[in-house]
């Protein structure tokens, strides 16, 4: 008899510091709402390549990662499955565009965040900003 394994699936997210605010998307896909953008790392690739990569994919922009913030893994962080996230601090010059699964764009401050935040995007936006290192 063979054992079947369920394991987490293993994610990236990027807070991207631009123009003196920050980047989040809209979702064109559930969980709807606002997010820091981010996706799956795929297999055989860095977590740093990955937020490199999915930040591109759905901002347009070319970031420079700065540092790893935090890696958050409650299990009902993302309602669709468990997840685990490293969070990274990158920054970033340019535009940003909405793009991949991106319908929507903003750059926004700790003063005038959305209210419907996907995931636990939220409470990962209150430690960045409390500097919660």
């Amino acid at each position: 008899m063979t054992a079947t394994h369920k394991n987490p699936l293993i994610t990236v997210d990027t807070i991207i510091e631009i123009n003196g605010g920050i980047v989040l998307i809209r979702r064109k896909n559930p969980p709807y709402g606002w997010a820091i953008p981010g996706g799956f790392v795929d297999y055989g690739e860095t977590l740093e390549d990955a937020a490199v990569r999915e930040a591109k994919e759905e901002t347009c922009l070319d970031v420079d990662l700065v540092r790893q913030f935090h890696t958050y893994s409650d299990p009902k962080r993302d309602p669709r499955h468990h997840t685990v996230t490293t969070m990274f601090i990158a920054t970033a010059s340019g535009t940003p565009k909405a793009a991949d699964d991106a319908k929507e764009i903003g750059i926004f401050t700790r003063d005038n965040l959305p209210e419907d935040i996907a995931f636990d995007h939220r409470q990962v936006l209150e430690d960045y900003f409390k500097g919660k290192y």
